[in-house]
């Protein structure tokens, strides 16, 4: 979710597509917890354990202000870190606790939360028992997150893998798609073009994702509401 796209033996190309330019209207979050105009590597004060560069939260964005130019302000929330798996991003972690917090933090201003993006999992298909028990702690994740922010129905977008780390890909794809919360939607980057490293998604494939969420979210229907804070998140 933070974005290697367009990274190359950790050097990022500065390319920006038409997909992620900025746009007034979007916002972030930065790690210092004010307000700016959003703009790639959007995760860069965030990740800060590795390079970043193009992921699908732009386009994304774009995607939505583009359907909708009535929306109103899009603001962004990057909480995301690479190379994590899905228990250290239990209740009561430190990354955990980091994304709530900035949540609540980015509730202040008056905005209304309006959905988690979600895309982690590499680091799970590693080990068999963290890819058996994938299913039951992403959705203990799922309700957690929704009961620390006072919000029981969030909608949250989930993307299901399209690379792995490890042997155990179809363990953590079958319980992707396998999740049957309310009001969490699947969107499958399987089949999306994967950068040099073969692992993380090439600079076009991230702006064609986060279009792909975009239309997940606006499929949720109940979307036009003036300042929306949208989370995101990924291994």
């Amino acid at each position: 979710m933070s974005g290697r796209g367009g990274v190359e033996n950790n050097i990022f190309d500065w390319y920006i597509p038409p997909e992620c330019q900025s746009n007034s209207s979007i916002l972030r979050l930065t790690k210092g917890l004010s307000w700016e105009v959003a703009k790639e590597p959007i995760h860069q004060d965030i990740d800060y354990y590795a390079v970043c560069g193009i992921g699908p939260g732009m386009s994304f964005a774009n995607s939505i202000l583009k359907n909708d130019p009535n929306i109103g302000v899009i603001g962004l929330v990057p909480c995301a870190i690479g190379s994590t798996n899905i228990s250290q991003w239990s209740q009561g972690s430190f990354y955990y606790n980091q994304m709530v917090n900035r949540t609540r933090i980015a509730l202040q201003g008056g905005g209304t939360l309006r959905a988690l993006l979600w895309y982690q999992g590499e680091s799970d298909t590693l080990n068999l028992e963290d890819a058996n028990l994938y299913k039951s702690r992403l959705e203990k994740f799922f309700t957690d997150v929704r009961n620390d922010l006072g919000a029981p129905s969030l909608p949250i977008i989930q993307v299901a893998l399209a690379t792995t780390l490890g042997p155990y890909m179809k363990e953590i794809r079958n319980a992707q798609l396998g999740i049957h919360l309310p009001n969490v939607k699947t969107v499958d980057a399987n089949g999306l073009k994967v950068g040099p490293d073969y692992v993380h998604l090439s600079t076009q494939a991230e702006a064609q994702l986060g279009q792909m969420l975009a239309q997940a979210f606006l499929e949720f229907g109940s979307y036009t509401i003036h300042n929306s804070l949208e989370v995101q998140n990924k291994e």
